[in-house]
């Protein structure tokens, strides 16, 4: 299967301009208070939250894991190999879920008794995704593999599973991955996305795959009366959130308990000297950091190793005992995102070129609902942030190629809220079967191998495609906000309160509003941010003005024009001192409504 990992920076769009459709929530009629501050309590019923206990987000309220798929033959397989004393080796994913999910995997494993295992990070250029039959044989000859843990991928490993099979070793697979039609023989596949499974956390991320079968292992051995059936696996809450928020699943009730109880523990100190240095890293501190903060912050600089290097720098520092080794393994980490940042804008560049000579705007008649891009010299672990990027600024499916060797292109995919992108694939290659060697993904974002030669029927197969979905109408930028606020509620306790009330994220999506302004003052900060000073319209001649910041956006706009945003309370963090800031997300003219 090709690379499918997700772009893992919690990307938002930036500040856009144009048309959109602005809808408000509905505020459902609740019995009881929700918070006692009027504003949460709205944004919460607008959320479906029902009582306020719902708030505490305990461990105690978490899905059990007897629900999982074969999770009773995979802890059979595991206490098996504990008695046996066999070498397990954790084959993980390069991306930020897959480091999380190995780090997890290997402390938890030595907390239950487990006293012979390795890990492998195979390298993406060379092995690409999965547990293939090259990883397999690297496995059992260079880490001396007789067991071999699958963490954050192997579902679809179909190949590479039988091969370890043939060579006398077991495959025990976790991962939260859409699987294929036929699954891989595994001796378990521990799956909460199985046609199967009755589990109610289905949109657990690969390291919540992984905590979930620790947490099952301890329960059998705390019936048994083994020691290490009192582990303390709730320490293991901060690289599970981690990996949750970066991976970008939806954050449901267990995710949200998993991400809480995780943040918590930071904001508390309990965490890992790695963790530690990667918030110090990001320009964060501790006691305040969010689940926005671990998308913008602490994923990027892990995933910066998979993408540019090597992803043993980033579990490494994840495991690290020492604080002087964390914070050396960080430093590493924060250099490499600073160079994928600046691989990422000669590549932005380059696709601003290539798109000049395509016709976007749909009203010259064009026909194009879908983008798709080549280009010789571009770098295979930041196309899908491209993609992303892309895929934000023009609101429509995009897919960006590199070169995988002479003769084939290696491909990342990110779509829009309508079209399933792994269909749209599948799709594909039910029409053209001989077009795309392989792929796989999710709905959002997938990944796909295909021949040079291929690339430009390709294009336009994925144009034809995603019109057909889309019924030939062109997709159209949609926000879902929570109203209007008046001046007294654009406060800094409120963006506080909400920066930290609970982890935000996809499917939970974080507080926005609506509201029309009156420019008093347009900038432009670090040459790319739009920086505006603006008057509340209902409350122009009181004098109060308003910080606002849409980054990566320019805009022309002049004192005394009145504008429409769509924007979320942020708090902005300057020499020591905080202030409320609009971060806006969209802006219009306020004469389009």
């Amino acid at each position: 299967m090709a690379n499918v990992a997700m772009d893992t920076q919690m990307m938002s769009a930036p500040g856009s301009v144009g048309s959109a459709s602005i809808t408000r929530r509905q505020v459902a009629v609740s019995d009881s208070l929700l918070h006692p501050n009027p504003l949460v309590h709205r944004i919460l019923s607008a959320r479906g939250i029902a009582d306020a206990s719902q708030l505490q987000c305990s461990l105690a309220d978490l899905a059990h894991p007897d629900a999982l798929p074969d999770i009773d033959k995979a802890i059979d397989r595991l206490l098996r190999a504990r008695e046996l004393g066999e070498r397990i080796v954790i084959v993980g994913d390069y991306d930020c879920d897959g480091a999380t999910s190995t780090t997890v995997a290997m402390l938890g494993l030595a907390m239950l008794g487990f006293n012979d295992v390795d890990y492998l990070i195979p390298d993406r250029f060379k092995f690409g995704y999965g547990l293939s039959e090259s990883v397999v044989d690297l496995a059992i000859e260079a880490h001396a593999a007789q067991l071999i843990l699958t963490v954050d991928n192997g579902v679809a490993s179909i190949s590479g599973v039988a091969h370890a099979n043939s060579r006398g070793v077991d495959v025990l697979v976790t991962d939260h991955h859409l699987p294929t039609d036929v699954l891989p023989s595994a001796v378990a596949i521990v799956n909460p996305v199985l046609a199967q499974s009755t589990f109610a956390g289905r949109f657990l991320a690969g390291v919540g795959v992984i905590f979930y079968v620790l947490l099952a292992l301890r329960a059998r051995l705390a019936r048994g009366d083994d020691p290490c059936g009192r582990a303390p696996l709730a320490q293991l809450l901060d690289l599970v959130a981690i990996g949750t928020v970066a991976d970008l699943v939806p954050l449901d009730h267990t995710n949200r308990i998993l991400v809480e109880q995780g943040l918590r523990r930071m904001r508390a100190g309990h965490t890992r000297p790695g963790v530690q240095a990667l918030i110090s890293a990001s320009g964060k501190t501790a006691d305040q950091l969010s689940s926005q903060d671990i998308g913008f912050g602490i994923g990027p600089r892990l995933n910066a190793a998979g993408r540019l290097d090597d992803m043993r720098i980033g579990v490494q520092c994840l495991l690290s005992e020492s604080e002087q080794d964390a914070i050396r393994l960080a430093d590493q980490l924060n250099a490499l995102n600073q160079k994928r940042r600046s691989i990422e804008g000669e590549m932005q560049r380059d696709a601003d070129s290539l798109l000049s000579e395509v016709a976007l705007d749909s009203t010259s008649g064009a026909e194009t609902f879908a983008i798709c891009l080549m280009h010789a010299s571009w770098h295979q672990g930041v196309m899908g942030i491209l993609a992303g990027r892309l895929k934000e600024k023009h609101h429509l499916p995009v897919v960006i190629f590199a070169r995988d060797g002479d003769c084939h292109l290696k491909g990342s995919a990110r779509s829009v809220p309508g079209v399933h992108i792994r269909d749209v694939l599948q799709s594909i290659a039910a029409r053209h079967p001989s077009m795309i060697d392989n792929f796989g993904g999710h709905a959002m974002a997938a990944g796909l191998k295909l021949s040079a030669t291929q690339f430009e029927s390709f294009r336009s197969a994925f144009n034809d495609a995603v019109r057909s979905v889309l019924k030939g109408r062109r997709p159209k930028r949609e926000y879902l906000t929570d109203g209007g606020l008046t001046g007294a509620e654009r406060s800094i306790d409120n963006a506080r309160l909400l920066s930290l009330l609970l982890p935000w994220g996809q499917g939970f999506e974080p507080p926005l509003f609506d509201d029309s302004f009156i420019v008093h003052s347009s900038s432009v900060a670090g040459g790319k941010h739009l920086k505006l000073k603006l008057r509340d319209v209902d409350d122009s001649h009181s004098g109060k003005l308003l910080e606002a910041i849409a980054f990566n956006q320019s805009c022309q706009l002049v004192r005394g024009d009145q504008i429409r945003l769509i924007y979320s309370l942020d708090v902005n963090h300057w020499r020591g001192v905080d202030t409320v800031q609009l971060r806006i997300h969209y802006l219009e003219p306020a004469s389009m409504r």
